[in-house]
């Protein structure tokens, strides 16, 4: 930062500061201050200019600047995979009409009429869902929209025309003559309702109608037939094309339909069409996968359906439920009989891959897909080795550091115990919630994230991802018998609450809360400590979760999920609000605790002088049960430093 910013910042001259950063070229930083100041509209220029277009797209809506937005969702709209994950945030925050552009660029039709429908476009959902073949779920839309709104004429028009085309002449009838005389939209339900009056056999009433839509200026509209839409793209004469689901520098992933077999399938084509240096490595891993897939029979493999040597292209099973990767990022941690489950299905792969001769060599979270049945199976194996269970991997090469072994790290050998480690790793961010990282700290340990976890689990999770290969299960059976040996709990409580040695096995008896006393504090009268409850719902779970999960001293302390009473409580903090600003050891406690709870993967979005509190333990930012629609963490952090 320069000096001259700096002096402005402390001096709260917000504006001055962002405008130098921006002459000067730091837009990302300028985009930072603009929005602390909360000058939105500036703050989605600068971010426009540093590259970051769905930032600029969220601070344009939230200046209602649409000349901006329109801009900032044109350069999304240029990358289909950044798009989607746009509209989904669009979506979550209410943002609807937003959302549905953005998934109509990122080729998802249907979920484009979903929101399209939620935005009020009816016309617009109704369109896309009949040039899919959804011909009565247009109609359904367009219904509803009469329904909310028994004047809305242009529904109308659209649900008959709609009609028409698929031979419904008298419901379409019905629908158009509901449409009145001095509405706008009376000529146009005229040009249809002439025809649909001739095809029932109904001339005197035609008649009528064509004299009126003639008095209006118009003509009937002769009738049509139901859009065929464009040819669908047929890849290597029996895979229609539904949507690109994937793609990087050596391979694209396409949703298909194959025609023959009549289901949904994965086409991974090749794509790295330099056939030497670093193209010619990624086609020898192509092939690599091939013939790894062909010798591979497995329940818990994701099946090869076909070979295309043309493509070259590989046909696999579709795997509708997704990846692990997506269920961890949006579930947290697993039920530990669910987690042992799919690392005893990717175990059982492992095991019969290694005993082919074949490692895998990249097992992460993002390599486990599901099926439409739940079942968990292992994919990719373009970095598998055939042959020799000691090849050497680079660090950096194969694999994913955060998932891969020391040993292949340092690149030395990798053998069976390498696969055995990545499924340690993805097994312990199952249970604990917590992302693994290239530089591995102390891991939590499971019974950290559920109560029901002993030093037994521990034990056998510790033993899979043992820093030394020896230290691990000979080979892949042993370490599933050793999983399936212990009872795992088929719940989820990742509250992570304190492990009580109870001194008698007798239930404390009376009410566990007493009544409020003068100062309205509440006590847990079985641990004599002060709580304050806030309401349990679906969204304060979550958070709740994340606050447990991160469980720092600069937050306040989440104690029990009481389901019968429908609340959560929390530890009950009463001292002084930072009046007088924040001593530097008070804000490193919090910006601790902040980092936590974003590493956690909670946002916590109100941090201001109202909820942090000082007491003779120190400081705490104090739980809220909804970050609000604009949360970020560069906006938590930016909030910290107004303090």
């Amino acid at each position: 930062m320069y000096p001259d910013v700096d002096a402005l910042v402390r001096e709260e001259r917000l504006l001055e500061a962002a405008k130098l950063l921006g002459e000067r070229g730091e837009s990302r930083a300028a985009s930072l201050l603009y929005e602390r100041a909360c000058d939105w509209a500036s703050a989605a220029r600068e971010s426009l200019r540093a590259g970051d277009a769905t930032r600029a797209l969220d601070l344009a809506i939230e200046a209602g600047d649409e000349d901006l937005a329109d801009a900032a969702a044109t350069r999304v709209e240029s990358e289909p995979g950044q798009a989607a994950l746009a509209a989904g945030r669009l979506a979550a925050r209410g943002r609807d009409r937003w959302a549905a552009r953005l998934l109509e660029a990122s080729g998802d039709p249907r979920e484009a009429a979903r929101a399209w429908e939620r935005a009020g476009g009816a016309l617009r959902s109704a369109k896309l869902l009949e040039g899919t073949g959804d011909a009565s779920g247009a109609a359904r839309v367009l219904e509803a929209a009469l329904r909310r709104d028994p004047q809305a004429w242009s529904a109308a028009v659209a649900l008959g025309a709609l009609l028409l085309r698929f031979g419904k002449h008298e419901a379409a009838t019905r629908t158009l003559q509901r449409v009145p005389g001095d509405a706008p939209e009376r000529r146009d339900a005229l040009c249809l309702l002439v025809p649909a009056l001739e095809r029932l056999g109904l001339g005197r009433a035609a008649g009528e109608a064509a004299a009126e839509l003639a008095a209006l200026g118009g003509v009937p509209r002769p009738e049509q037939a139901p859009p065929q839409g464009p040819a669908p793209t047929r890849l290597f004469g029996r895979y229609e094309l539904v949507r690109e689901i994937a793609s990087s520098p050596n391979a694209r992933v396409l949703e298909c339909v194959d025609v023959v077999r009549a289901e949904r399938v994965a086409v991974k084509v090749f794509a790295g069409w330099d056939a030497r240096g670093s193209g010619r490595d990624a086609l020898l891993r192509f092939e690599r996968e091939v013939r790894t897939l062909r010798a591979l029979d497995h329940p818990n493999v994701v099946p090869l359906r076909e070979f295309v040597p043309e493509g070259p292209a590989i046909v696999l099973a579709w795997m509708g439920g997704g990846t692990l990767e997506r269920l961890v990022t949006t579930a947290g941690p697993l039920a530990p009989s669910r987690a042992v489950e799919i690392a005893v299905a990717v175990l059982s792969a492992l095991g019969d891959a290694h005993r082919l001769g074949i490692l895998h060599r990249d097992v992460k979270p993002a390599n486990v897909l599901f099926d439409d049945a739940g079942v968990a199976r292992l994919s990719d194996f373009g970095v598998a080795h055939l042959g020799d269970v000691s090849a050497t991997a680079t660090a950096g090469v194969f694999g994913t550091l955060a998932y891969m072994s020391p040993e292949q790290r340092e690149g030395r050998p990798a053998g069976v115990a390498s696969d055995l480690y990545s499924v340690g790793i993805v097994l312990r961010e199952m249970l604990t919630g917590e992302r693994a990282t290239a530089s591995r700290r102390t891991p939590r340990r499971p019974s950290e994230a559920h109560r029901e976890l002993g030093a037994a689990h521990d034990a056998v999770v510790a033993r899979l991802d043992a820093p030394s290969p020896a230290d691990r299960p000979a080979d892949a059976f042993e370490a599933r018998s050793s999983l399936l040996a212990l009872t795992w709990p088929a719940t989820c409580d990742p509250t992570a609450l304190p492990r009580v040695v109870r001194r008698s096995s007798v239930r404390p008896e009376g009410q566990r809360v007493a009544p409020p006393g003068p100062d309205g504090a509440e006590v847990d009268t079985w641990t004599e400590r002060e709580i304050v409850r806030v309401p349990l719902t679906a969204k304060t779970l979550e958070r709740a979760r994340a606050f447990a999960r991160a469980d720092h001293p600069g937050l306040q302390a989440v104690l029990r999920v009481d389901r019968e009473a429908a609340s959560i409580w929390l530890e009950a903090r009463r001292g002084r609000a930072p009046g007088g600003g924040l001593t530097r050891e008070d804000r490193a406690l919090l910006d601790a605790g902040l980092e936590a709870l974003h590493a956690a993967g909670g946002i916590h979005g109100h941090v201001d002088a109202e909820h942090v509190v000082i007491d003779e333990r120190g400081v705490v930012l104090l739980f809220e049960g909804d970050a609000g629609p604009m949360a970020t963490i560069d906006r938590d952090r930016l909030a910290l430093t107004r303090l």
